[in-house]
């Protein structure tokens, strides 16, 4: 199998010739871009495992009926008396 690195440093050569790059510029390079893809990735993973407990849990709420006797019982008392 040939060497691609020769060609891969040849080929990096002329496209760095052909962009102006100017010296005084400062941009994210490659590493700016490897930040934001491991930060992108971690993002999708907290997500897919979000979405993971999220549908483990099991919430049924009471019917109206049957919620919570003490409340019912609260509302009357802060109904005013009639006399």
């Amino acid at each position: 199998m040939p060497d691609m690195s020769a060609s891969a440093s040849l080929a990096m050569t002329q496209l760095v010739t052909l962009a102006d790059v100017d010296e005084n510029k400062v941009t994210p390079g490659i590493l700016g871009f490897i930040v934001f893809a491991v930060l992108a990735v971690a993002v999708w993973g907290l997500m897919k495992s979000m979405n993971r407990h999220m549908g483990r849990i099991d919430f049924k709420e009471p019917p109206e009926s049957e919620a919570d006797p003490a409340k019912r019982s609260g509302d009357a008392a802060r109904q005013p008396s009639q006399g």
